[in-house]
């Protein structure tokens, strides 16, 4: 019979794993619960200037719009910024007036933040397979694709995961337009929808969502990579650099043009839902997400809401006075 010291021994090497096991997991989930903590502040902090875009994108305008010049001395007018609108905000429901629908977009962040972390152990990317010499410093099209495809997938399940509280959170801002308290809390709302308009109320503008961001997905990387393969000169000493932030740049401008099917998916959520600002006349009853697209086409709307700081009326044939 082994002594305690022996047994302890003979057992100590199918132990280590366990614990190994174990400080991996705790690790893991101390990471997760930061992350999601951080995502919480930033969404918190950044919620005020997403509010006052969501407000444009369903086209409220309650302030007035001053005359300008531009710089070759024409007249135009130009609509209130970011700060001119939170003011606004602050004046009608005060400061805490500007974290309206804020609760639903942290449990978003969270979930998103989960779903991710989830999907990424039950579907690990592949490793990266072995290249030539000559693409040792050049990812190859084939591993880019396959890291795409990868994102892509827990880019989709996040969405569609994280949808439902998108729409309540824009439809708890929306509110602002109407003065309406149809949208309150967060399972009050939840419960509101789901009786009025079923599981598929959840999923109203879900479609543009993950489109664009898709077409975000793979436009950004197979940019980056050819530049990055084709653009960026191996012999210049500055290439690693250029291409650290080659990514960086070209998710700027891909944002930009498939910014239209965000502002769809936003329009979309709010779109005849009960509330004033989905209603005629400040908005259309759209048919589906083709033909609010439509619709922002042909008015040259698809770029609402873009811009914070610069914004002018498109004013055709029209003298302007200063009054």
């Amino acid at each position: 019979m082994g002594t305690p010291e022996n047994l302890s021994g003979g057992t100590g090497g199918r132990r280590e794993p366990l614990r190994f096991d174990q400080d991996a997991s705790a690790t893991a989930v101390d990471m997760d619960t930061a992350i999601v903590l951080l995502g919480a502040g930033v969404t918190a902090i950044t919620h005020p200037l997403l509010y006052v875009k969501l407000l444009i994108q369903i086209g409220h305008e309650p302030l007035t719009p001053t005359v300008g010049t531009t710089m070759f001395g024409r007249k135009v007018l130009y609509l209130p910024g970011f700060f001119s609108y939170a003011q606004h905000i602050v004046r009608v429901d005060g400061k805490m007036g500007l974290f309206r629908g804020l609760s639903p977009r942290i449990m978003s962040s969270a979930i998103s933040t989960m779903v991710r972390s989830k999907v990424k152990q039950a579907v690990p990317a592949e490793q990266a397979e072995h290249v030539s010499n000559k693409d040792d410093l050049k990812t190859s099209l084939r591993k880019v694709m396959k890291e795409t495809s990868h994102e892509m997938v827990i880019q989709c399940l996040s969405r569609i995961a994280t949808h439902p509280f998108h729409v309540i959170s824009v439809r708890c801002m929306a509110q602002f337009v109407g003065r309406e308290v149809k949208y309150r809390g967060l399972f009050s709302s939840i419960t509101k929808i789901f009786n009025d308009e079923g599981i598929g109320g959840f999923f109203v503008g879900v479609v543009p969502h993950v489109l664009g961001e898709v077409i975000f997905l793979w436009c950004c990387n197979l940019l980056a990579h050819f530049i990055n393969t084709y653009a960026v000169d191996d012999n210049f000493s500055q290439a690693p650099a250029v291409r650290s932030y080659t990514k960086f740049v070209m998710g700027i401008a891909v944002s930009v043009l498939t910014y239209p099917f965000m502002l769809v998916a936003d329009l979309m959520a709010v779109n005849n839902c009960g509330l004033v600002a989905g209603l005629p006349p400040n908005s259309p009853i759209f048919k589906s997400w083709v033909h609010c697209w439509a619709h922002l086409s042909h008015e040259g709307h698809l770029f609402r809401g873009s811009s914070f700081f610069y914004r002018r009326v498109p004013v055709t044939g029209v003298a302007l006075t200063e009054e």
